[in-house]
């Protein structure tokens, strides 16, 4: 299993939205393995291959929200966005 360490020594510039969304598979990985839910377990469970989530969870494959969503709920999570203006320059 690649780790954020692993990444962070092959990434030259992140933005901050990728580094969202690595924090929020990282834990929504950390909590499956916490519940005991296996991978292949918890493909079935949210409607998708093991080999899919495999490529999620290592992230070779970046997933969109609706699939971020799909995982939260396997899980009994909840994903919660926030929308704001963006802050005025000065």
């Amino acid at each position: 299993m690649r780790t954020w360490t692993d990444i962070d020594k092959e990434q030259t510039v992140a933005t901050e939205e990728e580094l969202l969304i690595v924090d929020t598979l990282s834990f929504l990985e950390a909590q499956r393995i916490k519940q005991g839910i296996t991978q292949s377990e918890f493909a079935r469970r949210i409607g998708m291959s093991q080999p899919q989530l495999a490529k999620i969870e290592s992230m070779e494959s970046m997933p969109t929200l609706t699939t971020l969503n799909k995982c939260a709920d396997g899980l009994g999570l909840e994903i919660k966005l926030t929308v704001a203006p963006l802050a005025m320059a000065q």
